[in-house]
């Protein structure tokens, strides 16, 4: 059956659908034969705790070779149900766990509470001026391997892996009857756009509901405007899991002069400048990113505060510009220093932790006396205990002192649901060089 057709089946019958997948493209049926699966003591365990995940080396029986996105039904050494997921044969994570200890009924119903649960759990941030934030995210919120962001009247699904295509139908039914939103875009990541034989026509970027999008996205965080490109931006087109530390940032920037390192398109800037910096500086090695930032900070010129903030970009490596601007006389009330990931798998790991504490010793070095650094890391391969003591040591090596303000995590949209979903820390501390 055509996709569009299936469309207006799944949704509710007051929604007029206008849905741009290709009529002529067939995604594959979910077979209704279940695969059964038995595992090991270790991943028994692990599935009584509900961890999301299960890898193919804890399987010890199969009852056949499944097809991308099939269900899977996982028992115990004596036959008892434990989990049911989607099937991924070409993935070392083998089964992504959907339902586990209670059997349950993958149907529309199912993705249409879950999506529901997940999206009420948000419900505060829609009196905060907020219409972008994560919908799903992920095995946080009981689909693993997916997630959903919204930008204002947009809806971004990105999949980690193919299993997803066969449920898309669902997915985007639930969704457009929880958020009934103008268009969704379907994004997939790099490993999955690979698989082409198993995305049946489905391309990264496909507008799959609503009118086709061609430029960018206008959304609102806190009151501030940003734009995101959901088509060729990065993730999904913003990140918004920083959120409430640029919120920290705007109560701390007042009088201040203000220097935003891997600024991206320069969501602290903006939050500094609405808090009443006197000067806020965004670095980054991409020009386009910096761009970005200029145009959301011209999104915002109606708000006075902003307007008048006096605001210098700079493309380049942050670390090297780190190094010359510590051999002027340029000292900072605030720095902030927010890299990407330095460790995506175990053996990166010490590397990120140096490449960490090279950057707090260059941003201690450009605070004024006092001043307060803001160090965050996305790495969820370093730990946070790991990092908060690797600051700490840092700076005593440096000597500095350092006063904490506070520790942070997850925004209220990005849960913790198992502990591999933990990545992000930030800490808030003033620091006295002590000569």
């Amino acid at each position: 059956m055509p996709l569009v057709k299936v469309m207006k089946n799944k949704i509710s019958s007051s929604k007029v659908i206008k849905c741009r997948f290709d009529p002529h493209i067939f995604l594959p049926q979910i077979s209704g034969s279940r695969i059964a699966i038995n595992v090991n003591a270790s991943a028994q365990r692990l599935l009584r705790r509900r961890h999301p995940w299960l890898f193919e080396s804890s399987i010890t029986r199969i009852s056949h070779e499944g097809k991308s996105g099939d269900l899977a039904v996982i028992f115990d050494n004596r036959k008892k149900f434990l989990a049911i997921g989607i099937y991924d044969p070409a993935s070392p994570i083998r089964v992504r766990i959907l339902a586990s200890g209670k059997s349950a009924t993958i149907n529309p119903a199912w993705f249409l509470n879950i999506i529901s649960t997940a999206h009420e759990k948000r419900s505060s941030l829609l009196s905060t001026e907020t219409d972008g934030y994560r919908v799903v995210s992920g095995e946080n919120d009981g689909l693993p391997g997916l997630v959903i962001d919204r930008y204002a009247d947009t809806l971004v699904i990105k999949i980690y892996t193919p299993a997803w295509i066969p449920h898309l139908y669902n997915v985007t039914a639930a969704l457009l009857e929880v958020l009934p939103l103008q268009r969704v875009v379907l994004r997939m990541n790099k490993l999955t756009q690979a698989q082409t034989a198993l995305l049946y026509g489905l391309k990264n970027a496909d507008v799959i509901y609503g009118d086709k999008l061609d430029d960018i996205v206008i959304f609102k965080e806190n009151g501030i405007l940003f734009e995101a490109d959901p088509i060729r931006g990065q993730k999904t087109g913003f990140f918004l899991d920083q959120r409430d530390n640029r919120a920290r940032v705007e109560k701390i920037a007042r009088g201040q002069n203000v220097l935003n390192l891997f600024s991206y398109t320069g969501g602290f800037s903006l939050y500094a400048a609405r808090g009443g910096a006197a000067s806020v500086t965004s670095l980054d090695i991409s020009k386009p990113a910096i761009a970005g930032s200029v145009r959301n900070f011209a999104l915002n010129y109606n708000n006075a505060v902003i307007a008048n903030c006096q605001h210098r970009y700079i493309a380049d490596d942050a670390f090297k510009a780190m190094e010359n601007l510590a051999t002027t006389d340029k000292r900072f009330g605030v720095v902030i220093i927010d890299p990407p990931s330095f460790a995506k798998k175990a053996d990166e790991i010490a590397g990120a932790l140096r490449a960490y504490s090279r950057l707090v010793k260059l941003g201690l070095d450009l605070l004024e006396q006092h001043g307060t650094l803001v160090m965050a890391s996305c790495s969820s391969r370093v730990k946070a205990d790991d990092f908060f003591s690797m600051i700490f040591e840092t700076a005593k090596s440096a000597h500095y002192s350092l006063k904490e303000l506070e520790r942070s995590a997850h925004a209220i949209d990005h849960p913790i649901g198992f502990p591999e979903g933990a990545y992000l820390k930030c800490l808030f501390a003033t620091a006295q060089h002590r000569r």
